[in-house]
């Protein structure tokens, strides 16, 4: 019977998990490539659930020591045959609201016998994501895990043979274990040292981390959707809808988990002073035209939302300025609020920046 992952420290390593693979501002590479291939069965609820809420925090990470790259990040679900799925990809994207969307809609479930579809999610990860070519890029895997995978399915590929392409094509694979199975280990220090990787046990007796909110996410909150208010959704009508609804995504965390919010907010205001983006993907005019990545002349009429159909040509350039200008001034304050929270010493009082505590609870299996 699996052990039941019941603490937060997971969440925690998660989150300061692209800083230890390495990723230091010193070798930061024009484009950063993470993909999480993520055990999705029913033990593994706690780790999905702290994934969830630390998405954002392990993107900040990564922006912090990779500042000039393109950040694009993934995820493998899997569980086992017989289950709803064996592995599920949501490609490498820079669209980490989408990724985030998506990751929401996990549940976990499944897994009747110990061992797991590892090789089938490492295949996928390895084989079948879209990862950029050229040696300019760094592309990072981590496996995270608790049951070691299935060797007697005969149609898998089996890891060895896959861990031998990730070389092939510079893929650094991590090996991280929930809990603390012998027989899983055993295989995740092996996965670690053929993948070029780092072998991280997460030990079940961690402990709880507990985030602490502050006065600081209120208003890291509040100046982003002023920001997201300056967004112009344009493109087909689906994608003009999609992009209305990612502004609406922060205020829809912000309801639940402020803290959550405000991780969310750092990251798309670091990644602004790239990409102009409020919110990620594609379907922001203003971000867009800001870019050089489109011009008026290049948009259809049909492309542009109601609101700038029905101005004159000139008015329309007038809007999408006015919104640039604005955009950029509420970047700068939010970007000088995030550096004070950020930097502000854990003495002072009161404490800026959020705190992780451990608890001392027992860990509980059942």
């Amino acid at each position: 019977m699996k052990s039941r992952i019941t603490f937060r420290s997971l969440v925690f390593a998660l989150a300061t998990l692209p800083l230890a693979a390495g990723l230091s501002a010193a070798d930061a590479k024009p484009t950063v490539e993470v993909a999480f291939v993520l055990d999705t069965t029913g033990s593994m609820g706690g780790l999905l659930e702290g994934a969830k809420r630390k998405i954002w925090s392990i993107a900040t990470a990564t922006a912090d020591s990779n500042p000039d790259a393109d950040i694009r990040m993934g995820l493998v679900a899997y569980r086992d045959i017989g289950d709803d799925y064996v592995a599920r990809k949501v490609d490498l994207t820079t669209d980490i609201q989408d990724l985030y969307a998506q990751l929401l809609e996990l549940k976990a479930r499944g897994g009747g016998d110990w061992p797991e579809s590892v090789n089938e999610a490492l295949d996928v990860a390895v084989n079948k994501m879209q990862w950029s070519k050229g040696g300019d890029v760094r592309r990072i895997v981590f496996l995270v895990g608790d049951a070691p995978p299935h060797m007697d399915y005969a149609q898998d590929t089996k890891y060895p043979v896959t861990l031998s392409v990730a070389k092939q094509k510079d893929i650094i694979v991590n090996a991280v274990l929930a809990g603390n199975a012998q027989d899983t280990a055993r295989i995740w220090r092996d996965i670690a040292q053929h993948g070029n990787g780092r072998f991280i046990p997460i030990p079940q007796d961690g402990g709880e981390v507990v985030l602490i909110e502050t006065p600081f996410d209120e208003e890291i909150i509040i100046l982003q959707r002023e920001i997201n208010g300056t967004v112009i959704p344009y493109g087909p009508k689906q994608l003009q809808k999609r992009t209305e609804g990612k502004t609406k995504q922060l205020s829809e965390v912000a309801a639940a988990a402020p803290a959550q919010a405000s991780e969310m907010a750092s990251y798309l205001n670091k990644r602004a002073r790239a990409t102009s983006e409020a919110v990620t993907g594609d379907g922001d005019l203003v971000a867009d035209v800001t870019a050089g990545r489109s011009s008026f002349s290049a948009i259809k009429d049909e492309d542009l939302p109601d609101n700038l159909r029905a101005m004159k040509p000139e008015q329309r350039v007038e809007e999408v300025n006015k919104q640039m200008t604005q955009r950029k001034a509420l970047n700068e304050k939010l970007a000088a609020l995030v550096a004070s929270a950020t930097n502000t010493s854990p003495s002072s009082a009161p404490r800026r920046r959020r705190r992780l505590l451990r608890s001392t609870a027992p860990s509980r299996t059942r």
